[in-house]
């Protein structure tokens, strides 16, 4: 125990406390059992430590612990938490919950058991509660924690104090909020940075290497996380990999699933399946336009990856322009948002805003619904009517 007690004091001396995280101050106060689910290198462990330090006490009653470590491959977490309550513990934070082979009955047990002890876990973005024997659903809460978004990026890489907008007010004030904001920083300058190393985190420790660790995070995803949270074989494995790598020189992608299925040697039914299990490791988007009777096994109606970064990273092409913006407006919008794709326009918000993606010279023709429908343009520092600047959308969170 002591053990745990020293590695946790020499991660709390470490811990980077500049910048924090909006989900840090919107975990709940009465739960017992919070679980944060999040991609490789969205910056989980670090929010688990800062909750530790700005949230709680800092004395023996609070103990985080990491479930790579391999003390772990021979101590039990049920003995472990006895152990922890015995001495006076009353909060456990878990990093890598889905390291446990069995995680969803052992924090079935430890909740059962301790009724006095409050416990946080991360876990990859693939952990599915509802598919896992013991039923978590119903005594804990999950958070997502995505990536920086252009609003935390400027706070963080360039000083800036920016708080998040909630979208009506942008769309209704966009041109004096850019031009205000365009009288302190270069929004175009910082934006083409976000668009190719700004959605992780990770890219404050070094830039240089950036794109080939989020390479490496997306294979690791891929063959670690997915094949055991879905227990799938090696084979459908090297399939994930040719369609990650199809899918990264081809986004957005509208898919026909049957000549992809040919083109990759498998069936209908495994692509999709596939499209699911990437979009679960946070590799894709799958967007579908109609909001209802979505099932399964139903085919995306277009597919991107999630995030301007990953296209940098995974496609040994120049990354087109036009696909660059579409798929930051929805790594922007999609958390805090529905979006589905639209009819007459690129996409359909809250079932309420009609937006068309497109360049500074894009005309409204595909517009149907005069009073919420907007252009949402490229390279344009401040506009105006219903012409909005794609940057100012990075702000909603």
């Amino acid at each position: 125990m002591e053990r745990q007690y020293e590695y946790f004091r020499q991660r709390m001396r470490r811990l980077p406390l500049k910048h924090t995280r909006p989900l840090l101050n919107a975990l709940p106060e009465g739960e017992r059992l919070i679980g944060i689910k999040g991609a490789r290198g969205s910056g989980k462990t670090t929010l688990l430590l800062q909750y530790a330090h700005l949230m709680l006490p800092h004395n023996e009653q609070v103990l985080y612990i990491t479930l790579d470590d391999p003390y772990f491959q021979q101590q039990s977490l049920e003995e472990f938490t006895r152990l922890f309550v015995q001495g006076g513990g009353t909060v456990l934070l878990i990093d890598e919950v889905h390291r446990l082979p069995d995680w969803g009955r052992s924090l079935k047990f430890i909740y059962d058991q301790y009724p006095e002890l409050k416990v946080l876990f991360t876990a990859s973005s693939v952990l599915q509660i509802t598919e896992r024997e013991a039923d978590l659903g119903r005594r804990g809460i999950f958070r997502e924690l995505p990536g920086l978004s252009f609003r935390e990026y400027l706070n963080w890489q360039h000083g800036q104090n920016i708080s998040s907008l909630d979208l009506p007010t942008l769309l209704q004030k966009h041109s004096e909020l850019a031009a205000d904001l365009s009288s302190q920083f270069k929004p175009l300058v910082h934006f083409k940075s976000y668009l190719e190393q700004g959605y992780y985190p990770f890219q404050l420790e070094n830039p240089a290497t950036y794109l080939e660790k989020l390479r490496e995070n997306v294979r690791i995803t891929i063959e670690s996380d997915i094949r055991s949270y879905m227990t799938i074989s090696a084979d459908t494995i090297n399939l994930l990999l040719k369609l990650t790598a199809i899918l990264a020189d081809s986004v957005p992608f509208t898919p026909n699933i049957s000549k992809l299925a040919e083109r990759m040697g498998t069936t209908r039914n495994t692509v999709i399946s596939l499209l699911e299990y990437l979009e679960k490791g946070r590799i894709v988007h799958r967007l579908f336009r109609s909001g209802h009777g979505i099932g399964r096994m139903q085919k995306p109606d277009k597919i991107y990856l999630d995030n301007p970064n990953l296209m940098h990273a995974l496609s040994w092409k120049q990354a087109n322009v036009g696909a660059l913006r579409e798929t930051f407006v929805v790594s922007q919008l999609r958390p805090v948002h529905e979006l589905r794709l639209g009819h007459a326009a690129d996409f359909i918000i809250d079932q309420q805003f009609e937006m068309e993606i497109g360049g500074k010279d894009k005309k409204p023709g595909q517009l149907s619904q005069p009073e919420h429908s907007y252009l949402i343009v490229d390279q344009t520092e401040i506009g105006h009517g219903k012409k909005i600047p794609v940057w100012l959308l990075g702000l909603v969170r």
